[in-house]
């Protein structure tokens, strides 16, 4: 990727006699990731809230590690642009492009930015379902939860995307439309998204094992999951080899981030960012 700068906002934030580029990547804001190279923030633009990310450059080492571990590397907010668009043109809702740019020569020094719309009052999965041990929902609601989980995985691998963060974190409700028991999904946080020509049945794999993963511990049953299994694709597609390596992979990833070590360096990022 060579590009000087490209630079795509709506006439309404533009600012006469402003390098647009340059002000939208040294604004400030509530941070909500902060991790030096990306940072997001929400910001207000005459009245209405907004999500700002800010790539600045990712650096030839974190290219190379990621090449020599057969990774793409992602270089700048064009890979989340890219995936809005898509996500969009497939009918799964997500947070709404407002603006971006690039600009840079060289791919480890991109700068970039993505501007969305704040989507409001939302409630994610993970939240929602956070006391289902001890309260569990109705029976109708988790089923219909299920199955539109189940659908979004299913519309998202068959056009060739894997989200590669798949957790119920970022998966969000309309708070508004649940209070009355309507379903609105919006799939956030696409940073990460690959979108392939041909479809990988093993990234596939990863984002249901991340799924699965994310929902361990709130109560699901065995039927639940057959529910997922039938909504997303039925076994005599998948095969049993497919399911077995989502638990193998969902087990060790419930190992790694409830390990004492993984907890005590969440606890210094989020200690970080407030």
């Amino acid at each position: 990727m060579w590009i000087k700068q490209y630079l795509s906002l709506p006439s309404s934030m533009l600012k006469s006699g402003v390098d647009m580029f340059a002000y939208i990547m040294q604004m400030q804001g509530k941070a909500y990731r902060d991790v030096g190279i990306r940072k997001t923030i929400q910001v207000n633009i005459d009245g209405r809230s907004y999500f700002v990310k800010q790539h600045f450059g990712v650096g030839w080492r974190e290219i190379f590690k990621n090449l020599f571990s057969f990774k793409r590397p992602i270089l700048s907010a064009i890979t989340e642009v890219n995936a809005i668009q898509k996500l969009v043109s497939i009918g799964i809702a997500t947070t709404p492009l407002v603006g971006y740019g690039v600009k840079g020569k060289s791919p480890a020094t991109l700068q970039s930015f993505i501007i969305t719309e704040d989507l409001g009052n939302i409630i994610s999965l993970e939240d929602l379902c956070v006391d289902w041990n001890s309260k569990p929902p109705s029976e109708k609601l988790k089923r219909r939860l299920i199955v539109e989980v189940a659908m979004i995985a299913r519309k998202l691998h068959e056009n060739g995307i894997n989200h590669r963060d798949f957790y119920l974190c970022h998966l969000c409700l309309d708070a508004d439309l649940l209070a009355k028991n309507e379903i609105k999904f919006y799939l956030i946080d696409l940073h990460r998204v690959l979108i392939h020509k041909t479809i990988s049945t093993n990234d596939n794999m990863k984002d249901i094992a991340a799924l699965y993963f994310s929902s361990m511990g709130i109560g699901l049953t065995k039927r639940d999951l057959l529910r997922f299994k039938m909504h997303y694709l039925p076994k005599s597609v998948l095969g049993n080899n497919f399911w077995q390596a989502v638990e193998n992979r969902a087990s060790k990833l419930y190992k790694k981030f409830h390990s004492d070590k993984f907890q005590k360096r969440l606890a210094a990022e989020k200690s970080a960012i407030s």
